[in-house]
Order: structure tokens, then sequence, then C-alpha cells
């Protein structure tokens, strides 16, 4: 029979080692190797290779013309911002993984979902970090009737869960979460990277003989990554990563990675009394109150397929220390800066003395390079002290030399736009267009867009032209 042999696992990169050290090897961090006991698989007897033919046959493979055609079946979860993150509705025998910071609502929402559909279907919900009395209680302050067909399990042991699903053959299945539950052969510890990696397994493998979808929640680490390998990612189907503030009310569902539907789609979300309530216009929440103040543009950003508008905020003051401060909230730290650079270069504006800040209203992070020129006219208002045109929408990028690039689904951009009341548009000349009812300002270079952008408007001049402008509050 083969010896078994120890090895140490890293449960932060997953390098494996034969002896232990204090600090692993290969990603340096300090106590991450646990120790696993691995029984090599017995040689088998060699085979003896076939014969070359004449004319190749495959012997499993198949043409792709000869592959059958299979549509997905879809559910509703009872929340159609998950819907549209999920592609159109959960996929029978997905395996979906949702990640998020503590206390951000992951349990809130996948409990509300349960609930809604425990008067439709079997639904159980695997709660290894509670008791069945903690979940109880947090349904009642949600106000959540009793579903008939909704059933909770408190068990870390995924052997015991296994067999409960296999037994119950619930439409859909909640665990709660993946770090809390083991494997009794495995002699690592409970969120080790061999346990995440053989229970994620084993989970995957069941929902797709069994053809039940199933929620697993996964923890993160201090820097926001999900905990554990990253083969835990390339096991699931899909990846939902909730981010904003906790403390703040608004939460922001991305999919990040989905084998069903389109990546970096985001669903917006309220949280309240009673639980998470979807927010039908996003755009309303992006926009803050539109009050135009000099420093202030609007830009129309595309996360996924859906076109948010939002308000970008710049503050320009001198210094007080001897190099200046840059602080970007929502938008990239290091795109700001090359936006801080050009403007300096091509355009002279002395900021290298000045103190420079940007921030997106209602949090949202914006990280496409649509937003560029923006941000730029957003930070020369707020020099000059001038206001830009509330009606007024900015959408490009910025290139190194100070010129106006072209961006992806430009139209979809504008008439979201048009649809909040916005009347005007500065876009890249190479992608000049014409919409009806929105006024059109092809620009090929930066300065060309400050200059249509900070058109002359005296304080006189705004309560007429706010007047005349639309609000979410109308459309």
């Amino acid at each position: 029979m083969p010896k078994a042999k120890v090895l140490y696992i890293c449960r932060e990169c997953g390098a494996e080692s034969l002896q232990y050290f204090g600090r692993c090897p290969n990603c340096g961090q300090w106590n991450t190797l646990d120790e696993q006991v691995v029984t090599p698989v017995e040689a088998t007897a060699r085979r003896t290779t076939p014969r070359k033919t004449t004319t190749p046959q495959p012997l499993n493979a198949k043409a792709l013309g000869e592959i059958s055609e299979q549509v997905q079946s879809r559910s509703a979860s009872g929340f159609a911002e998950l819907d549209r993150v999920l592609g159109g509705g959960i996929v029978v025998g997905s395996l979906v993984l949702v990640a998020g910071e503590p206390g951000i609502g992951k349990s809130t929402l996948l409990l509300q979902m349960a609930a809604t559909l425990g008067h439709q279907q079997r639904v159980l919900y695997v709660c290894a970090e509670e008791s069945a009395q903690q979940v109880k209680l947090r349904s009642q302050r949600l106000g959540i009737a009793a579903p008939p067909s909704l059933y909770f399990l408190a068990e870390t042991d995924l052997e015991i869960i296994l067999r409960e699903l296999t037994h119950l053959q619930p439409h859909l299945a909640i665990i709660d979460s993946i770090q809390a539950v083991y494997l009794p052969q495995l002699t690592a510890a409970p969120g080790s990277v061999s346990q995440v990696r053989e229970g994620t397994a084993a989970l995957m493998r069941l929902a797709k003989r069994e053809q039940m979808s199933l929620f697993i929640v996964g923890h993160v680490t201090k820097e926001g990554a999900i905990a554990g390998p990253k083969v835990l990612e390339h096991l699931v189907d899909t990846v939902l990563y909730f981010e904003g503030d906790r403390f703040a009310s608004h939460r922001l569902v991305r999919a990040v990675k989905n084998r069903f539907g389109a990546s970096q789609e985001i669903g917006v979300f309220e949280m309240g009394a009673q639980g998470l309530a979807e927010v039908t216009n996003p755009s309303a929440l992006f926009l803050g109150d539109r009050e135009p103040t000099p420093g202030t543009a609007t830009i129309v950003a595309c996360e996924g397929t859906r076109p948010l508008v939002v308000e970008l905020q710049s503050l320009v003051s001198p210094t007080s220390y001897p190099s200046p401060r840059r602080t970007a909230t929502g938008i990239e730290y290091n795109r700001f800066l090359q936006i801080l650079a050009v403007l300096e270069k091509r355009l002279g504006v002395p900021l290298s003395k000045l103190d420079a800040y940007v921030a997106s209203s209602g949090g949202l992070n914006v990280t496409e390079p649509a937003a560029d020129l923006g941000v730029a006219v957003a930070v020369v208002a707020s020099f000059r002290d001038r206001w830009v045109h509330p009606q007024t929408v900015i959408i490009g990028e910025v290139g190194l030399g100070g010129q106006v690039r072209a961006v992806s689904q430009l139209e979809l951009r504008l008439r979201e736009a048009l649809k909040l009341g916005f009347r005007r548009a500065i876009i890249p000349e190479s992608q000049a267009c014409a919409i009806a009812g929105l006024e059109i300002y092809p620009v090929r270079r930066v300065t060309d867009a400050i200059v249509a952008a900070l058109a002359p408007i005296t304080p006189e001049e705004l309560p007429s032209i706010l007047k005349g402008s639309g609000s979410p509050s109308d459309v």
C-alpha cells in the first residue's frame, strides 16, 4: 500500500511545503501553514498506446454542430435587481458565491429571498454560523412570515448537510457560510484551503447531479478579497460581491463572474427597517440633489449593460503642506493623478501647488475611462470657481496628450441622460451623432470640452435654467 505523507498547505495562497515554516515561502504570511495528511493514489497498470489509424477518428469528442442545444431553465428570485445581476434569474443547477464585508447584508438578502421562494418551492437554509433561533429572531425583526416550505438546518458537518440535501431535494439551498462548514475526513481546520476547496467541490457535484440551485456565502479578507484559495472562484458558476459602506443605506450587488450572463452587472438595494429593498431608479440615487455648485459635473457611467447618471464633485484649494494632497473617493486614484498631470501639462493649470479632491455622489465606484472628461471639467471648474451648465452631461476618455477618446455604448448613455431631463451632452468628436431632444457638442481636445462646459452663467441666470431643467422626480 502507498505510504501516507504529511504536507503543509498555506491557507492564504494554497502553496504546499514538505516541512513546516513559521512564514510561508510563497506569499510571506506568518503562521498560515496547516498540516494535512495526503495518501498517494496507487499506481495503475500501464496502458498500451493504441495504434494510429490512417483516418483520424474522435473517441468521445463531438463537432460543434453535433452538440444539442439546451435552454437554461431559470426561476425568479423575488428581486428584479438580483435577477438582473444573475442574467435573468436563478439558473437551475448553478452554484453561486455571495461575498462581502461583515454586516453589509449578505445573510439578510438571502434570507429575504429564501422567505419569498419558500411560498412556492422547497428551500433549505443551512446556518453554520448561527443557531436556528438566531435566524428566526432576525426574520421576526424583518417582518418575515413563516413560509410553509422554508426549512432551516443549524449544522457545520458537511456530510450531514449533503445527506440532508439529498434527502430533502430542495429547489434552492443556501449555505451560510462555506468557511464555517467542514469535512470530517480532512484533518485541516474549518476555513482552511483544503476544507474550502473540497467542500465547494462536493457542493458543486451535488448541484450538478441533483439539478438544485445552491447559494454559498463567502468571507472576505481585510484587503477586501474573497477569503480562501482562488480555486473557490473558479469552481462556482457566479460570483456576486456586495459593495457599499455598511454604515450607509444603499448597497450594490455586482456580478464579478457569471457563466450565465454579463459580468460587472450591478443591482442597487437600500437597507431599511424591513431589510433590503430594491432601488428602481438608481440614477436618482447617484445624482444627488443636482444643486449646481462650482466644481460639479455630471457623467454617465456604464456598469455592465446598465447606464447610470452620476454626479462628480471636485474641490481645489491652496495647500497647507509641503506636498499637496490628492484624494479620490469613488474614482480610481491613479487615473485621477493622470488627469491632474494632463491638466497641468497641456492646459497650464498650476495644480502642483494646490490640494485636489474628487468624489462621486452616492459612493458608486466609477472605474471606467469614460469618466475622465467629467473629472477634468469638474477640477477646472473648481479651480476657476465656475458653474457647469446643470443640463449638461460629459462623456469621454482623456489621453495623455490632452485628446478626447471614444467610449463604449455612447448612444445608450445619451438616451439615459435624455430620459432624466438633460439637454446638453459633450462627447468625443469621433463619435458625433444626433439624438432628438439632445444638443450635442463634439470635442476633440480637453480644452474644447472645458470651453463648452464652462459657459458663462451668472447667478441671476441660474433660477431660470433650473426651472427649465428636468429632475429625476419629474421623469
